[in-house]
């Protein structure tokens, strides 16, 4: 049975859901994340499919979130290293890589309008990019 050691904003979980992915919500350290199993790569990956960490900010919805864990670690077919994507986290006793990636002021969290769905989308954008750059 899935873990949820606290709740997301309904439209989260109900996002979630659509997913068909048995995700979970743990608490680990006093910090808060999303682990969303299974998720799928874009060709170019050395891996299909991976599951993912969100660190929940205190304060979201109206506070952003920012980067992802990525378990196993991933990289790129070619070899080429990753930018911004060399630091291991420990969590949930397994090893996630982090890639720093952030909002810009082109592309800013917009209290009200992004949520963790728009993170996802914009997540799943860095990884196109990221094969794409080679």
């Amino acid at each position: 049975m899935a873990r949820r050691q606290f709740q997301l904003p309904e439209l989260d979980e109900a996002f979630l859901d659509t997913l068909g992915l048995a995700w979970e919500t743990i608490e680990e350290g006093g910090v808060q994340w999303l682990l969303l199993p299974g998720h799928g790569l874009p060709d170019g990956f050395d891996r299909l499919v991976v599951d993912i960490a969100i660190q929940i900010s205190a304060g979201y919805p109206a506070a952003m979130l920012d980067m992802a864990y990525f378990h196993p670690p991933i990289g790129t077919t070619s070899r080429r290293p990753i930018p911004n994507a060399d630091v291991i986290q420990i969590l949930d006793g397994r090893e996630w890589q982090r890639w720093s990636r952030h909002r810009t002021a082109e592309n800013p969290w917009v209290p009200g309008e992004d949520d963790l769905s728009s993170h996802i989308h914009y997540m799943d954008a860095w990884l196109v990019a990221e094969i794409e750059r080679i």
